[in-house]
């Protein structure tokens, strides 16, 4: 008897560890990005898909920056510039919204001062 209601313990612990695991929500963590230099700063806000720009500095050269798409399944493989960006010479930060997406895509999100030096890129993310 002893052994039927351990065995009735260990079914019913399974059972409602199943309903658990399958009934929470998948949740994902927004990952913003930020790059950054003397110059500027580009950021990505992950919750709101937007891509914002500034050039901090009054020198004359404005910032660029820009987002590479790679795509690659089984049986296609290619890397696009998905859009390019830019501010300088106005007042505020520029914007832009872009749908990252999740597998098979895959982004690099680049930054740099117009005036000179090297581009800064982000580690290859998705959604």
């Amino acid at each position: 008897m002893a052994n039927s209601f351990t065995r009735l313990a260990v079914v019913g612990v399974a059972a409602a560890t199943m309903l658990t695991v399958t009934a929470s929500p998948a949740l994902a963590a927004d990952q913003n990005r930020t790059l950054s230099n003397s110059h500027g700063k580009m950021t990505y806000n992950d919750s709101v898909d937007v891509f914002e720009i500034c050039d901090t500095r009054a020198d004359g050269h404005g910032v660029s920056g820009g987002l590479t798409r790679w795509y690659q399944s089984a049986h296609i493989q290619y890397k696009e510039n998905a859009f390019t960006i830019n501010d300088g010479g106005d007042a505020g930060c520029d914007k832009i919204g872009y749908d990252v997406k999740g597998y098979p895509n895959n982004y690099a999100m680049y930054f740099k001062w117009d005036g000179g030096g090297a581009t800064q890129s982000t580690q290859w993310f998705s959604e």
